[in-house]
């Protein structure tokens, strides 16, 4: 079958089992979206920047778990795709970005609207390409695709170049992928499994931490199955939220900076913790140096280079967590292993009683928790996916919103891309048309891609957006506040300034306003009943701020704000807790 190379490049797109495409074309991307003209299977969104494209593929992928395509033009087009490349990246979300490149022969010469964007990119992608041979595009099509979704997920980029879409081929498919340099170890050593199964059984004090791997091998029964099994409480990542029932009585919470009390206290004094799919982030771990030190640390991931690079490991497995899960749990019924975590269970509860999430739900004013409590509760019966811009918003959302099932969740978690959530929402909406989407978000962080709206309203999507609008960039004055005396530097905002309900109307949307807690309900509601998107403005209480908190540089148990108390002076007074200290 003849065809030039951007038909080639749509074709094998079909081929590998694409579905939607997220770009913004350009001179030299012509040929490639002349093609994507004729397809009748590949549905094309238009953003209104390349940035959007990216978090939009990267939401589809995350609610999903199947790689996006992105295709833009060179130069500006394809620099503008580096912040969601690079947040990608850091998430380990599955893509596949097309960037059209100058032609061959120009290359290097700084030819109009050329940019080196495989070494720009080089750092932040899992693997990329400079196609300089038509004939080579089914392979690298299929080989980009392949590596974007096996082993440890990330993004792969293809520079095309205008006269390689432009050259005639034949075109041959199916293609054999064969990478003999590129081979993901997905089952865990038999005597690793052994060990860690030890362990576990001996355990009196363990504690499950799983993270965005969980969700990335489908893992999230296999890990409810050993929790339930032995008795194991589970605290969940930002990356693995929704990796474990939330309504679950052995479901923690999210450790780290802004977790509960009672989940860092868990960790602190853990005497077993079983990792799986993290990468014992800074935010999560405080000073590495005081993280989990009473503990055995066993440590499950498909990326060999995460484990150890941050805490030392006992017992390391490399393998997919799916499987890793599965055969620990074979493992322990073959031994006929019991809990032992009665004691430890009743410490973790009263912990869980003395110190939970918390705001003043006295003065009647307009409170950002309550926004994200009423979202939870006005959802509880409808299947929602949950998107989140960057800062106080995030943090709040991921503190009161309790998922129902898996890939329900995006939120930007290693690079911190404020704008991530308002693009990522079209991206889920595409993929899960029959589900509500909402971002919440912040005053500051929807302004960095509201443009996107447009997007939403063109192709009917009815994304929901709801702004904790506080006036503030929310998690920078909270810093400055605590650590800067006050001194906002730059972190204040005007409410008024834009007036969302004006640009909700200017876009075709359905917009409001809340300035009161009466208000609220019926505002949240009217949204999420309408048939196309809707925006709510919520003007919540300007100096709020995220608790608990730990300080940077500090130990996870030593955290400001939340309700007053501590681990070791509380155990004393239990007799069940020093039954599990003996």
């Amino acid at each position: 079958m003849r065809m030039n190379g951007g038909h080639a490049l749509v074709k094998a797109l079909e081929d590998v089992g694409v579905e939607v495409v997220f770009g913004y074309p350009g001179g030299v991307a012509l040929p490639i979206f002349d093609a994507l003209y004729d397809s009748t299977s590949i549905r094309t969104i238009l953003p209104r920047h390349e940035q959007g494209a990216v978090h939009m593929a990267d939401g589809y992928a995350r609610v999903t778990g199947r790689a996006a395509a992105v295709i833009v033009t060179s130069g500006p087009g394809a620099t503008n795709t580096v912040t969601g490349i690079a947040n990608a990246y850091m998430d380990s979300i599955p893509m596949v970005v097309f960037t059209a490149q100058v032609a061959t022969p120009v290359i290097g010469t700084d030819a109009f609207q050329e940019s080196d964007i495989t070494g720009i990119t080089l750092p932040i992608t899992k693997h990329n390409y400079l196609v300089k041979d038509a004939n080579d595009l089914p392979e690298v099509i299929a080989e980009a695709f392949h590596i974007a979704t096996t082993g440890r997920p990330g993004p792969v980029l293809v520079d095309v170049p205008a006269d390689v879409s432009k050259t005639e081929i034949t075109y041959k498919w199916p293609v054999t992928v064969n990478l003999p340099g590129y081979k993901p170890t997905y089952k865990g050593h038999a005597k690793q499994i052994k060990q860690a199964a030890d362990l576990i059984a001996k355990a009196r004090k363990p504690l499950l931490y799983a993270g965005g791997g969980i969700l990335a091998s489908e893992a999230w029964k296999e890990l409810k199955e050993l929790a339930e099994l032995m008795q194991i409480p589970v605290a969940t990542t930002l990356m693995g939220k929704g990796a474990f029932p939330e309504d679950h009585h052995l479901y923690m919470g999210m450790p780290g900076m802004h977790g509960p009390k009672y989940v860092n206290y868990a960790l602190t004094e853990t005497d077993l913790l079983i990792a799986v799919g993290v990468r014992f982030d800074d935010r999560v771990t405080g000073k590495l140096s005081a993280f989990a030190t009473k503990a055995k640390v066993i440590h499950a991931d498909i990326d060999p280079a995460e484990i150890g690079k941050n805490k030392p490991v006992d017992v390391p497995i490399v393998g997919d967590a799916k499987g890793v899960l599965a055969s620990l749990t074979a493992e322990l019924r073959k031994s006929a292993a019991e809990p032992r975590t009665d004691a430890w269970m009743k410490v973790v509860d009263d912990w869980r009683a003395r110190f939970p999430l918390h705001y003043d739900r006295e003065s009647g004013a307009l409170m950002p928790q309550l926004v994200v409590e009423r979202i939870r509760e006005l959802t509880k019966d409808r299947p929602t996916v949950y998107c989140t811009e960057v800062g106080q918003n995030q943090m709040f959302a991921c503190q009161y919103l309790r998922l129902r099932e898996p890939r329900t969740w995006a939120s930007s978690g290693g690079l911190g891309t404020m704008g991530f959530g308002l693009p990522a929402a079209i991206g889920a909406q595409v993929a899960r048309p029959d589900y509500l989407v909402i971002d919440v978000a912040g005053d500051g962080s929807i302004q960095m891609n509201s443009q996107e709206m447009a997007t939403a309203a063109i192709e009917k999507l009815p994304v929901k957006v709801v702004i904790l609008n506080n006036g503030f960039l929310g998690m920078v004055r909270q810093w400055q506040e605590l650590f800067y005396e006050r001194r906002y530097a730059s972190s204040v905002l005007d409410q008024n300034c834009p007036d969302f309900v004006k640009l909700a109307d200017a876009y075709g949307w359905h917009g409001s306003r809340v300035t009161s807690v009466g208000e609220l309900d019926a505002a949240l509601q009217a949204a999420f009943d309408h048939p196309g998107p809707a925006l709510v403005d919520c003007r919540v209480v300007g100096e709020e701020n995220v608790f608990p908190m730990v300080a940077p540089g500090g130990s996870i148990d030593e955290m400001l704000g939340g309700l007053p108390g501590g681990p070791v002076s509380d155990m004393m007074d239990d007799g069940a807790v020093t039954e599990v200290w003996e």
